[in-house]
């Protein structure tokens, strides 16, 4: 297997984005993925909607929302075992329609004013079903890309549009769900989801072949370099986590509530801008070591955030870890794909889905507990401190790269 250290001397005209989109069937896989990317960020929100609308309850939508993230954190893993194992041809439409049929029974389930236990059950379905879009969209890149320096500019392409979706996906369900009917958003989402994924399934000749090897394959994920790519994950899972509540309980304090999304998105747009400034270029630092300096740069950007007083300062200093935060997530795509056997590439970025989707759960619940009982300060202080030990973490990666750094 390749060693993608950073080193390798390309041509300027064989690198880059455009060397990427270039590839043989990119375009269409890549622009397949974007709406199941849309109704995938839009999906979770959607529940919330969905649920409040019928009950009148938060603790119910916060109820049923938890278990399918839970759900689609413990399940996706499995489900992309099966992926691995049987091809994205095949699997991807199965897991689509179960996802369709688990959200259909919950909006039968909330019209129809179930026990809250029926719609916990119902949203564990549709979490533990949900395909993950990205994680087979990265695995096509490797795929086509394998050992090539480029494949830091299509994983900067995909955490682009993971981005996009993002900022797009919320703000179209809260519109949707609160123009037309709560049931339309849920509806749309599931749509958007179907489309993206059915056609994703469709481009065959990009698709990854299947694992032929034996089961016991999945073991090379259990490998120390692996373990603490996941760890990162979970850590900087946890900066989100802390940093979700912060802001909030910051704009709430200062009076300025209505602030709290748009104060929150200006990470998400600072990281866009700087993933496609890192994507773009040729990097000669090897890539463990830019991995340990990306999240080391995420904990000093941190700091400024122990100081501000007001919203307008604290839009300034959310904006600086957003230039750490991109550069992140391609790095750990990058050193995923080069550690682990091609045929549990799809478990391998499942997993580092699923790392950050617990730490932001985990991060979530221990700011809310700590901004109750303290101010939002302390919230930021604990999202420095998730920095710092995604930091240790990366460091503990860089030390198995071994001839990667040689």
């Amino acid at each position: 297997m390749p060693a993608l250290t950073g080193r390798i001397r390309t041509p300027d005209k064989q690198h880059g984005y455009s060397a990427a989109l270039r590839t043989p069937g990119a375009w269409k896989f890549y622009l397949a993925a974007a709406p199941a990317r849309i109704g995938i960020a839009m999906t979770g929100l959607g529940i919330v909607w969905l649920v409040h609308g019928s009950t009148g309850s938060y603790a119910a939508a916060g109820t049923v929302t938890g278990g399918f993230a839970v759900a689609e954190a413990v399940a996706g893993p499995q489900v992309a075992r099966l992926i691995d194992r049987y091809g994205q041809t095949l699997m991807l439409p199965i897991t689509l329609f179960l996802h369709a049929a688990a959200i259909a029974l919950l909006i039968a389930l909330t019209l129809t004013a179930a026990p809250l236990w029926s719609l916990v059950a119902a949203g564990v379905l549709a979490g533990g079903s949900l395909p993950q879009i990205g994680a087979q969209t990265a695995a096509r890149w490797s795929a086509a890309l394998r050992g090539s320096p480029v494949l830091s500019s299509a994983f900067a392409l995909e955490s682009l549009g993971t981005g996009l979706a993002f900022l797009v996906g919320p703000a179209l369900i809260g519109t949707v769900s609160s123009l037309v009917h709560p049931v339309a958003g849920a509806t749309l989402a599931t749509l958007l989801v179907l489309t993206g994924g059915l056609t994703l399934a469709l481009q065959r000749s990009t698709a990854p072949p299947r694992s032929a090897g034996p089961r016991r394959s999945s073991a090379r994920l259990l490998q120390r370099g692996f373990l603490a790519l996941v760890a990162t994950n979970v850590g900087v899972g946890l900066f989100f986590g802390t940093m979700q509540v912060s802001v909030t309980a910051f704009a709430v304090d200062r009076g300025s509530a209505a602030l709290a999304g748009p104060l929150y998105s200006v990470t998400s747009l600072v990281s866009m801008i700087a993933g496609l400034v890192y994507g773009a270029r040729r990097w000669r630092m090897p890539i463990p070591t830019q991995f340990v300096v990306a999240l080391g740069c995420l904990g000093v950007l941190c700091i400024p955030l122990l100081f501000v007083t007001s919203p307008a300062a604290l839009a300034i200093a959310l904006a600086l870890p957003g230039l750490a935060i991109a550069p992140f997530m391609v790095l750990s795509s990058v050193l995923a794909e080069s550690r682990v056997a091609p045929a549990v590439l799809t478990q391998a970025f499942t997993w580092l889905n699923s790392g950050s989707a617990a730490g932001i759960a985990m991060g979530a619940a221990l700011a809310g507990r700590v901004v109750d009982t303290h101010e939002p300060r302390w919230g930021f202080t604990l999202a420095l401190l998730a920095a710092a030990t995604a930091t240790i973490a990366a460091a503990a990666a860089r030390s198995t790269s071994g001839s990667q750094e040689s």
